[in-house]
């Protein structure tokens, strides 16, 4: 992370440079069109597209860790983990296990897939999960419900 900031700091600041230079450069012409503008401005979209290509990095970086930490949330939510309070659970559901949740997310995964491939048998899909993602809905905790 440190990396990713170290660079948009440093793009940030050749392109505020770069700007300035711009700035700089046009005073001393008189505002008029010089070589030393021209290099000026090509050196500032130089930097312009620096900077983007270090946002859309750090954006990205950004999208991966929320993914991340809400997908953790969701195991703790589901298996009922709260930080700092052991035993207890975030809400009024019985926790289920991480393995079984794993299970619930490939067999909703691989119905995606099969209606995106327009196979149109929903039912026919959870009948016939895929082998590499098993689930079995007879869990001990469904009984009591």
């Amino acid at each position: 992370m440190d990396n990713i900031v170290d660079s948009l700091n440093s793009a940030y600041q050749e392109f505020v440079g770069a700007a300035a230079h711009v700035l700089e450069t046009k005073e001393s012409s008189a505002a008029q069109k010089t070589a030393a503008t021209d290099a000026a401005l090509e050196n500032f979209k130089q930097k312009w597209e620096l900077f983007r290509v270090a946002c859309d990095q750090a954006e990205e970086f950004v999208e991966s860790i929320k993914q991340r930490i809400g997908s953790e949330c969701l195991v703790d939510e589901a298996t009922g983990y709260m930080p700092g309070k052991s035993g207890q659970h975030s809400t009024g559901l019985p926790p289920i296990s991480a393995v079984r949740l794993e299970q619930m997310s490939k067999a909703v995964r691989w119905l995606v897939i099969e209606l995106q491939h327009g196979s149109g048998n929903a039912g026919g899909a959870a009948a016939h999960a895929h082998p590499s993602a098993p689930f079995d809905a007879r869990f001990p905790e469904d009984t009591a419900q």
